[in-house]
Formats: structure tokens, sequence, C-alpha cells
């Protein structure tokens, strides 16, 4: 059922949350995905956060209760990533602080999967996949190779809501149009660029901004909010570049100038619930 009415009240909701990042700059512990910290580093501060990146297993669970909100990513592993992980969401909860699940390339991964499967049981705030790894945590078969998708968002719309109805997490599925759902209410923006594909580290990036904008908001809000913000940038950035190597240094301009009034209009946005 179409909700109409509503799509105005979320914009406005998200331009609060988009100037409350800025005014709170909150400290967004992101320990693990080594290879797109530099560009996950840099989103965050664009945009107003302030990234941490410590990820020793030694350090990065006692830093933990120093952030403002965690993000596990599992695009990385070292050896002692899954301990670290678990030792983060631990200390995580016990400080009550938000923290987002990412679960990159789960699927036919033997360490990964079971891994995303384990961490799961401990309450994230928001989970932030593609489709196929939106299918696979929901207990499908959800078909990806590696860190790309084989499936579409719309795909993944149900089991996005299933997901969201056991865990009670709000999932964020990304794609060419993205899908946010807390398992009754659910998103779908159409902005983007199809050169985000095209950079690493932009979907570890987007679980950033979202861990980030959890400091701030409610959960969906938040998902939104990250959703919105990213999309719009990468709209903008387009516009500007040659290719994706031009189109880096663009979309963090285009995250950094984008204000509350730019991220919500003519935003195209479409809010449903599922009739019970």
């Amino acid at each position: 059922m179409s909700e109409t009415g509503e799509a105005p009240r979320l914009l406005a909701e998200c331009a609060r949350a988009l100037s409350a990042l800025r005014q709170a700059a909150p400290l967004t512990h992101c320990p693990s995905a080594s290879p797109t910290m530099p560009l996950v580093a840099n989103v965050l501060l664009a945009c107003g956060a302030r990234p941490m990146m410590t990820h020793s297993e030694a350090e990065a669970p006692a830093l933990t209760p120093h952030a403002a909100a965690l993000l596990v990513n599992l695009g990385v592993l070292a050896a002692d990533g899954p301990q670290t992980l678990r030792a983060c969401i631990a200390a995580a909860r016990e400080k009550g602080l938000p923290w987002v699940l990412d679960p990159a390339a789960i699927g036919a991964a033997p360490v990964r999967t079971p891994l995303a499967f384990s961490l799961l049981q401990n309450g994230p705030a928001l989970v932030r996949a593609n489709a196929s790894e939106t299918i696979t945590l929901a207990g499908g078969a959800g078909g990806g190779s590696g860190p790309d998708t084989t499936r579409e968002v719309a795909d993944a719309a149900a089991a996005a809501r299933r997901l969201a109805k056991l865990t009670g997490a709000v999932v964020a599925v990304s794609g060419k149009q993205d899908l946010i759902t807390d398992g009754s209410r659910t998103a779908r923006v159409a902005h983007g660029s199809e050169l985000l594909p095209l950079v690493t580290g932009t979907g570890c990036s987007l679980g950033a901004l979202t861990a980030a904008l959890a400091a701030v908001a409610e959960p969906f809000t938040a998902a939104l909010t990250a959703t919105l913000w990213f999309t719009r940038a990468a709209e903008r950035a387009q516009a500007l570049a040659a290719g994706p190597g031009t189109f880096v240094p663009h979309l963090l301009d285009a995250l950094h100038a984008l204000d509350a009034d730019g991220l919500c209009r003519n935003a195209r946005l479409e809010i449903t619930r599922e009739e019970a």
C-alpha cells in the first residue's frame, strides 16, 4: 500500500538527521576492510563525521566505547578478524551504541558466511547489504559472486522484509534502486550513478555513513538519510566526472556540499506499507 503522505515527513526527518550529524560530528568506528579505509574515512570526513579505524584485536574493542557508532564490515578479514569483530560488538552493546552489519561477500565464502549469521544474533540496529547478500542472510540462495550481486534489489524485497521482522534491524539493500525496510514500512530511493560499482569501497562508505547517522537518528531515518545523501551526491559527481578516476574527488566534494535542502528537493522517494 502506497503512503504518499509519509514521504514529506520522512524527508523532513532526513534533513534534521543531516544537520544533526554535522553538528555532532560523531566518531564512527570502522575496524575492518583495510583496502577501502582511505575512501571510507574521506567520505565520513566530507560529510562531517569522524572516522576511527583501529582493527587489531588488542586495541579495537578497547576503543569502541569511545565511538558513537560501530560499522562491522566483513569485506576483508584478517586472521584475528572474527574475534576482533565479536569483541567490538560486545563493547558496543555494553555501551548501548548502535552498530551496523555489512555482510560483504557472504554466500560461497566459507568463513564470512557463518560469521555473518553468528554476528546477526547480536542485535544490529541496521543491516546494509546488496541483494544477493540480503537473500543469503534471510536464509535463501543469494547467488552472490564475491562482493558482487547477481540479483536485483526487487528480488530481495521480500527477503529484506523477512530479515527485518526476524531480527528487529532495519535492512537497507543497495542497487540501482535502493530499498530500506523495517519489515512493515519500505522506502525505495531512485537515485544513484552507474559509476558507483566501478569504485572500490563505495558500498563500505555507504555503510559507514549509515552508522554515523545511526548515532544521531533512529535506524530507519539513518538508513534513508545515508542512502539519499550518498546517491544524490553520486549523481552530482557523475555529471562532472570523466570516468571513475575523476568521479571519486567529485563525489567527496558533492557529499561535503550537499545540504538539507539539496538532500530533499525533488527526491525520488516512494514509501509503502505491507498490508496486514
